[in-house]
């Protein structure tokens, strides 16, 4: 029917062009004016079709692109995609955005320029150079806000009889806070390493110059030397111990043992450190305490270095407590009952904006204390990925002034089965 009245159209125009050019040669005036009247109207119903057409292909061009590019099928293996997807025409406005782009730019998507969703300069420069020359754009972006994150964002075109330009981010934050967990880790351990080299360095240089013939003098350094050298040693050995830790931390303990046994072990080996603050180390009773599946090493490892803390934070002459019991699962279901093991100290406490830190390496709460006393700033981290590793959990409590107590909570090992008696 359109075409039929269109071609009625021409054909009408048409026969008033010839019309008029015969008038011409008998009235030209009139002649000459229907012509111009038949160019117009030729010219204009070309005009009025030319853009009824365009805006035809365009519609039919928007259906073809949603039903080729976003079957349901597709829809719904898209939104599956833990990567952020997102599906842009020609224009610039979103045609489909799956549930982790969503997450980021919000739920209302669909039909808006994509400057309103990404407001981020780069990957827009990114976006409409891909869409003028189909070459495949890779960059890094940052989002600020909410929270700071980062993203590798890969943006292509493909043709489904129009152009659809692809945009997808790859989340590069676990990443990158990791290499800035790394690099912040090595000057770490570089700055504390340098400190005591640096001091033993100084005190053989002095002892080979004008030290060198005084008794005195070089017994002092010596005995200073002595301690540097014994940091530099604790230190490379805490390294050396979170290093063997983290490699085997997804690799779960599977002998049976006594927690009580590890912990009374731990607290025999610190008891002359005790002796010399005048503090006593009190381990209550732990009778019926079941098993636990454990190393014993570790353990020991663990529970030596939050009973060394509670000896070097607590009040001299004071005592340090070792409690043990059992507690529910977060499930509460009886068979997976958890035990514990908390370690309480009676000295100055620790600040409730201190608390979150103390796990992170080499972070101390009293640096000058810390050093003074033998402490590497590792002690609590090591304990972090022991507790990671038997599936435990570490709880600090405390308050200025009123000491602090460590309780770590691990799975109770199920229980042994009687052996049938025949």
């Amino acid at each position: 029917m359109e075409n039929t009245g269109r071609s009625g159209w021409f054909w009408l125009a048409a026969v008033a062009l010839i019309a008029g050019g015969l008038l011409a040669s008998l009235v030209p005036h009139v002649g000459v004016w229907l012509c111009a009247a038949a160019a117009v109207l030729v010219a204009g119903v070309g005009l009025f079709f030319r853009s009824r057409d365009r805006e035809e292909r365009a519609v039919a061009t928007t259906a073809r692109i949603a039903d080729l590019s976003l079957p349901k099928f597709a829809n719904a293996v898209f939104e599956q995609v833990p990567d952020p997807l997102m599906l842009l025409d020609a224009g610039g406005r979103a045609l489909f955005a799956n549930k982790a782009m969503r997450d980021i730019v919000g739920t209302d998507v669909v039909r808006k320029q994509v400057s309103l969703l990404l407001r981020t300069p780069t990957i827009l420069e990114a976006i409409e150079k891909t869409t003028t020359t189909g070459v495949p754009e890779s960059l890094e972006i940052t989002f600020r806000v909410p929270v700071e994150r980062y993203y590798e964002a890969h943006i292509g075109r493909a043709d489904l009889g129009a152009p659809v330009i692809v945009v997808m981010l790859h989340d590069l934050t676990a990443a990158k806070r990791a290499e800035q967990m790394r690099a912040d880790f090595v000057a770490n351990a570089s700055h504390e390493l340098r400190t005591p080299l640096a001091a033993v360095s100084g005190f053989i240089d002095t002892l080979r110059g004008h030290a060198r013939d005084d008794p005195d003098a070089r017994e002092r350094f010596l005995g200073i030397m002595s301690v540097e050298a014994g940091r530099m040693r604790r230190l490379i050995e805490d390294l050396l111990s979170l290093t063997r830790i983290e490699l085997n931390e997804h690799v779960r303990p599977s002998t049976r043992m006594n927690l009580a046994d590890a912990v009374k072990d731990a607290a025999a080996a610190l008891a002359p450190l005790a002796e010399q603050d005048d503090m006593k180390i009190e381990i209550g009773s732990s009778d019926g305490l079941p098993e636990i599946f454990g190393e014993r090493d570790e353990m020991i490892q663990l529970f030596q270095n939050l009973i060394h803390n509670a000896i070097k934070y607590g009040r001299e002459g004071g005592t340090v407590q070792v409690t043990f019991g059992t507690a529910p699962s977060p499930g509460g279901r009886q068979a997976d009952s958890l035990i514990f093991a908390s370690v309480k100290d009676d000295g100055e406490g620790i600040s409730p904006a201190a608390i979150p830190r103390l796990t992170e390496r080499f972070y101390r709460v009293d640096v000058k204390r810390s050093r003074e006393r033998g402490g590497t700033g590792l002690g609590l981290a090591i304990v972090k990925h022991i507790v990671n590793r038997h599936l435990g959990r570490l709880q600090i409590e405390s308050q200025p002034g009123e000491g602090s107590t460590f309780t770590v909570y691990l799975p109770a090992a199920p229980a042994v089965a009687a052996a049938a008696v025949t």
